[in-house]
């Protein structure tokens, strides 16, 4: 088989020969050239690459054509959802209709398309309508339609001044103005197979991703089965028509554990999130995503760990360019027995310029389990608050 990979998440992530064959199959990975460098050196294929920045949709066209044969177009990251829908259009391939990828790729039209479906969605308008009277008070969050991490996430008092900064917004068609929703927020990550949910765990935020974007920690933690939890994912899921892939959906438990809908990727979570589902469930997301893709058999899981497991990374895209950085956490911490791993840079590394969540990119990230999801979510908090104030600048 011919395959086409729009190579745009990292390969430590991706890890794609879990799931291709690269000796039996003509594989093609196409993208700029930092993304193509982190592919493994003796990793058998043609890498294609593109200049930095340029639009992938149209490096492919001018690159390649049906008569080049490829059967397969494979694209993980949420970034080229959208592209690899034009790429298969244009190399004749079957897939994902461009509807169906937006639906879920828009913020609006997610929400737009629960409508009588019974899953409740924050209320929220794509603009202020005349008059500038939108129909809730209080709390009031600007969001952009697309992205991720929170950027440019806005969380403003009241309706009033939501209103008033959305009219000063750039660019306010890429803004959606939704009502804020108090409760945890909570993460299902799992995998659809012709239109049926077959796979999901649900975990629970350390802080909430917009927090995240404010320069706090963010972590999560898995939580035992909640059978209300999986029904709501699973209502979700047919609702918006999702047939097949991973779905991460992001959703609130109000104080008196009413579900609401926040938000839907067909892919996979970022983070953490990967690794923690693998060693909690043996599935390996990407691997049974791409052998979906493939119309091959999906991989046996391999074996569970028993424990339940989470993630906590600190930001450093809030650090003055060039400013030394540094995380201090408690001996009792850093030596606890729920600790797994943590990744760490030095303190003269580069910090990232932008949000991210990629543990090698930040000052601090941990993994961490333990067999009572009680005692890792508290390790977790406590993480958290011991850290949340003293990355800046080093003494």
């Amino acid at each position: 088989m011919k395959i086409l990979v729009v190579h745009q998440l990292p390969y430590r992530k991706a890890d794609y020969r879990r799931a291709i064959d690269h000796r039996r199959h003509a594989v093609t990975y196409i993208g700029e050239p930092d993304r193509l460098a982190d592919l493994p050196a003796d990793l058998p294929c043609t890498r294609l690459e593109i200049g930095a920045g340029e639009d992938v949709v149209q490096a492919v066209l001018a690159r390649l054509g049906p008569a080049d044969g490829y059967e397969r177009v494979v694209s993980l990251s949420e970034f080229g959802v959208v592209a690899a829908c034009r790429i298969r259009e244009h190399l004749g391939i079957e897939g994902p209709s461009l509807a169906q990828t937006l639906r879920v790729h828009d913020k609006v039209g997610m929400k737009a398309a629960l409508e009588g479906s019974g899953v409740r969605c924050p209320r929220f308008v794509a603009a202020p309508p005349p008059g500038d009277q939108l129909p809730w008070s209080g709390r009031t969050v600007l969001k952009p339609r697309r992205g991720t991490c929170s950027e440019g996430v806005i969380i403003c008092e009241t309706a009033e001044e939501a209103v008033r900064r959305f009219r000063a917004l750039a660019d306010p068609d890429g803004y959606e103005v939704e009502e804020f929703v108090e409760g945890d927020i909570l993460h299902a990550d799992g995998i659809v197979d012709q239109g049926r949910l077959v796979h999901c765990v649900v975990s629970r935020y350390v802080n909430r991703p917009a927090d995240f974007a404010a320069g706090m920690p963010l972590g999560s933690y898995q939580t035992p089965h909640d059978e209300r939890h999986h029904d709501f994912v699973a209502r979700t899921v047919r609702a918006l028509g999702i047939t097949s892939g991973s779905v991460h959906l992001e959703f609130f438990e109000t104080p008196v554990g009413e579900l609401v809908f926040l938000e839907i990727a067909n892919r996979m979570g970022g983070a953490g999130v990967i690794t923690a589902h693998l060693r909690h469930t043996g599935v390996h997301l990407p691997s049974y995503e791409i052998a979906q893709c493939l119309g091959e058999e999906a991989p046996r899981p391999a074996g569970s760990s028993g424990r339940f497991h989470g993630w906590l990374v600190h930001p450093g895209h809030q650090l003055a360019p060039g400013a030394d950085h540094f995380v201090r956490l408690p001996e009792r911490l850093l030596n606890h027995p729920c600790v797994d791993r943590v990744h760490r840079l030095l303190p003269t590394d580069p910090a990232p310029r932008h949000i991210t969540y990629q543990e090698w990119l930040v000052p601090l990230a941990l993994e961490a389990s333990h067999r009572d999801p009680a005692v890792l979510a508290e390790f977790l908090r406590q993480w958290a608050d011991a850290a949340s104030f003293v990355t800046g600048r080093a003494a």
